[in-house]
């Protein structure tokens, strides 16, 4: 881990103080890590959309699903 400096201002080191109780590098961490959760959740759900508006993916994946499930059903 690496240990960085940052520039805070006033009011916000005094609520990051408030809300961390005690350690400020471990709540910090946790709203990095929710927000960075957050931005990747919004960046897979706009390229869903943007495939579900493609017309030419929906004809190659209507094209695949035939095979989907292909052997999982079959008898050993």
């Amino acid at each position: 881990m690496l240990k960085v400096t940052i520039t805070l201002e006033d009011e916000l080191l005094k609520f990051v103080d408030e809300q961390a109780k005690g350690n400020r590098s471990a709540y910090i961490n946790a709203l990095l890590a929710a927000h960075r959760r957050s931005v990747l959740e919004a960046q897979m759900i706009a390229a869903l959309k943007e495939d579900a508006e493609d017309s030419e993916y929906a004809v190659e994946i209507a094209g695949w699903d035939c095979v989907v499930g292909d052997g999982i059903d079959a008898a050993e």
